[in-house]
């Protein structure tokens, strides 16, 4: 791959999400319900890894597989949060940042949305890099990247399935979700969405050394990790969750971990 191949395609992503990012904020300022932000970033990056990859070597085994990756991993979890949405009046973590700017909610809900746009610029290129790898992707780097793709998009689909049902048993008002998944990690779905951006970098590295572009795809799990941990996903919804699960929510934190998956620990209190 060329550098100007490289740079076309970077700046094609980078425009194309800022203005997806665009339309989220005009859907916000219509419905007043920022839950749909997360619906029309998940349906819009997916469009865009689709359309990049259809449009990168269109019929190659490697383009489809990017596009159906792409597409799945959209239709999965864009159904699930617009699913989530209709059932809201708004998104708590949107919500207060909103409540806290006041009259200049408008404008800087529109900035924080192109940052968005700006720091999912890697996950829209690791799609891309993938589909555009220059020589056909060994077999063995494929059935890594399937089955990566596959355990990370059916647990994530079964964490959200299993906090659904928690909820919805009015049996559990007032809990905390600690079973199935839940009880190995306190963010089972937020690992295993990280998990499924692995596997873009397994196609687009050239292991060969012949081409080197490819390994800006290892930003795409990178970023994610960063985003979900230390910024939108893990924080802001631990600090709702404290405040309205208190003591037990911080129970649930001395024995279960974050992120990564593992045995509960037992906790010291009794």
């Amino acid at each position: 791959m060329s550098a100007s191949t490289f740079f076309l395609g970077l700046v094609s992503v980078s425009a194309a999400l800022s203005a997806i990012m665009a339309i989220a904020w005009l859907v916000w300022r219509s419905s007043r319900n920022s839950g749909w932000v997360d619906t029309i970033w998940t349906f819009g990056l997916g469009l865009v890894g689709f359309i990049g990859a259809v449009a990168a070597k269109p019929m190659q085994l490697q383009s489809i597989l990017v596009a159906a990756m792409a597409a799945i991993w959209a239709l999965r979890l864009g159904s699930h949060i617009a699913r989530r949405t209709r059932g809201i009046t708004d998104d708590p973590r949107y919500a207060k940042l909103i409540q806290d700017w006041g009259a200049d909610a408008s404008p800087r809900m529109f900035g924080l949305l192109q940052k968005q746009s700006i720091v999912s610029i890697p996950l829209a290129l690791s799609m891309w890099l993938a589909a555009n790898a220059p020589s056909p992707v060994p077999s063995s780097q494929a059935t890594i990247a399937i089955l990566i793709f596959v355990v990370a998009v059916g647990g994530e689909a079964v964490a959200d399935e299993q906090l659904r049902r928690f909820r919805h048993d009015t049996a559990n008002k007032g809990r905390v979700c600690d079973i199935g998944l839940w009880r190995w990690s306190r963010h089972p779905n937020y690992f295993f969405e990280w998990l499924g951006w692995l596997a873009y970098p397994v196609l687009a590295l050239d292991l060969t050394g012949g081409d080197l572009w490819g390994a800006f795809a290892l930003l795409a799990p990178l970023c994610m990790y960063w985003l979900l941990v230390y910024v939108s996903g893990i924080p802001p919804l631990e600090e709702h969750m404290l405040a309205h699960r208190g003591e037990a929510f911080r129970r649930y934190q001395m024995t279960t971990n974050a992120f990564f998956p593992g045995p509960p620990k037992t906790f010291a209190g009794g």
